[in-house]
């Protein structure tokens, strides 16, 4: 099987990349990474769109065919490599992992969209100031729920005993805080918990490979 993976540094297409690593450690499996530079329009390029015509990222392509949308990347890479635990094999389990994993992408992610985008609702200036007040306020509320599901998983890593595509998304939500300018430290439980999955050699590779810093918190 021939995987690549299109990806943007820090996006959240940072969730596969990482569970991509996970399967490489665990059962050999390799993949081509490939960058996608947003910032020079890579991903509005005829060659990108004809993949995934949202042009956005990230892009999974296996045996040449690809594959849009996070969660369905995400869902293709633990049925098709179970051994490497991204996602819990009991049903129920993997039910409630995917609830939350959903939650992350369909409520969490789209509100640091009005965060880090506002001008993407309205032209109007003082509107846009006002979405973007109103959305790092929840935003700050959303990363207390996900330092709560921490708080409370009795393991070391959300799902289990190893790193799975909750955790990936956890590092990479609580790191897009920074830009609302909420400091990771005030979430101390979630903040340990990302720099430990931070220091696991798949998600290490990972961040090195996209060279993140994991803290990109300033002070005003």
């Amino acid at each position: 099987m021939q995987i690549e993976l299109y990806f943007a540094p820090g996006a959240c297409s940072f969730v596969p990349h990482a569970g991509l690593e996970v399967v490489k450690a665990a059962t050999g499996q390799d993949f081509t990474p490939h960058m996608v530079k947003l910032h020079k329009g890579e991903h509005k390029t005829p060659e990108y769109l004809a993949m995934n015509p949202e042009g956005l990222v990230p892009v999974l392509k296996v045996d040449g065919h690809p594959l849009s949308q996070i969660v369905a990347i995400c869902d293709f890479i633990d049925r098709g490599f179970p051994q490497a635990g991204l996602l819990p094999a009991d049903s129920w389990a993997r039910a409630q992992a995917m609830s939350r994993f959903a939650w992350m992408n369909n409520t969490v992610h789209p509100t640091f969209t009005h965060v880090f985008m506002p001008n993407k609702f309205t032209g109007d200036e003082a509107a846009q100031a006002a979405i973007k007040a109103h959305a790092i306020e929840q935003y700050r509320k959303h990363l207390a729920r996900i330092e709560h599901m921490v708080e409370h998983a009795g393991t070391p890593y959300l799902l289990g005993d190893r790193v799975s595509f909750l955790d990936a998304y956890a590092l990479t939500l609580l790191r897009w805080g920074g830009y609302a300018g909420i400091d990771p430290e005030s979430l101390p439980k979630l903040w340990s918990h990302v720099q430990r999955v931070a220091d696991t050699a798949p998600v290490a590779a990972a961040i090195e490979r996209e060279r993140l810093q994991l803290n990109v918190y300033k002070p005003a």
